[in-house]
């Protein structure tokens, strides 16, 4: 599909173009279309560091589990990520994050989000889980969102062994985990399940829909375009695509009612597809009574804080993450490990 001419696209941040155009390069050469989706996942494959690459020469450690799946399905990988201290003995009382990686819910693993996981436990004391869930086409539907429920539970269950407040767990994620991330947070409140203190949607993919202005203006531009948004739910939801048979457990834009929620944390670029929905997901929480910090930032593509991150723009983006976090997690200003 063509961009209609009548349609301009928000210019980028100049600043960030030499990010973006590095972003473009690792994943330029395999346009993700149903064909390509196991290609895209070999590429991808290589680009992610091992996770005994990342964990090294940082204060932390990195530690593999498996963990009771949905009822009737897989049992669900994990990979805890933990500070490490300088007073003996485990940590005690820490906030946890549940880390929902990226990818479309085609591509990726749960390595897309340890990163993440690393700088946070360095950073605030946190443990964090990272979860491998199932992919599409081939686990399409709410799988890969019964998956990361499955490690909340799990987590939640677990927090005394992990030396985390259960009082202080948020779920985190960007793109597709962004989109889980609140997948996940519709099922704790619907379930009575664990109490989430806040979940982190940074550039969510909520919306299978894909019709609004901000989708129409990045089709054939940017990092996560149209078309691969189309690709991706197509593989997700098949057939149920566009009806009213769609879970909102698959695309929470979806949700009869947004009240009751964790208080959320949005995030997205001006200059992306998912602007629109972010927006529209912020202003449902707030018309419903809910808590939701929304910030849109200026001349900003898709994941730009990852691959920009010394622009002015993106500090400030990290800047206001942090910010929320502290207050979400209830951490002081300065946040030792030990």
């Amino acid at each position: 599909m063509t961009l209609d001419s009548t349609i301009r696209p928000v210019p980028y941040d100049p600043a960030l173009e030499p990010g973006l155009a590095a972003f473009l390069e690792l994943v330029e050469g395999i346009p993700l279309r149903a064909d390509t989706i196991l290609a895209n996942r070999a590429h991808f494959a290589t680009i992610i560091p091992p996770i005994e690459a990342q964990v090294a020469g940082r204060a932390v450690t990195a530690e593999h589990r498996v963990v009771p799946g949905p009822d009737g399905a897989p049992d669900v990988e994990i990979t805890i990520v933990r500070p490490q201290r300088a007073s003996a003995g485990p940590a005690q009382d820490a906030p946890g994050v549940l880390s929902i990686h990226g990818g479309g819910q085609v591509l990726g693993t749960r390595f897309f989000g340890t990163g993440e996981l690393i700088d946070l436990a360095e950073q605030y004391g946190a443990v964090g889980v990272a979860v491998e869930y199932r992919l599409s086409p081939e686990h399409p539907g709410t799988a890969a969102g019964e998956d990361c429920y499955a490690a909340l539970l799990w987590f939640a269950a677990n927090a005394a062994e992990l030396g985390v407040d259960p009082a202080r767990i948020i779920v985190s994620g960007a793109s597709a985990g962004g989109g889980l991330s609140a997948a996940v947070a519709l099922m704790a409140r619907d379930r009575g399940g664990p109490v989430l203190a806040g979940q982190l949607l940074n550039c969510p993919m909520l919306d299978d829909r894909n019709e609004t202005v901000s989708s129409r203006q990045y089709d054939g531009i940017g990092a996560w375009d149209r078309n691969n948004n189309d690709t991706a739910w197509d593989a997700i939801l098949g057939s149920d695509r566009f009806t009213d048979r769609v879970s909102p457990y698959s695309a929470p834009a979806r949700a009869a009612a947004l009240s009751g929620l964790p208080p959320a944390y949005i995030e997205v670029g001006a200059a992306e597809v998912f602007r629109d929905e972010s927006i529209a997901y912020a202003l449902r929480i707030w018309a419903e009574g809910g808590q939701a910090e929304l910030h849109v930032w200026s001349g900003a593509y898709h994941g730009f804080s990852g691959f920009s991150p010394d622009a002015i723009v993106s500090r400030a983006a990290l800047d206001a993450r942090d910010s929320w976090l502290r207050r979400t997690l209830r951490l002081p200003a300065s946040t030792p490990v030990a």
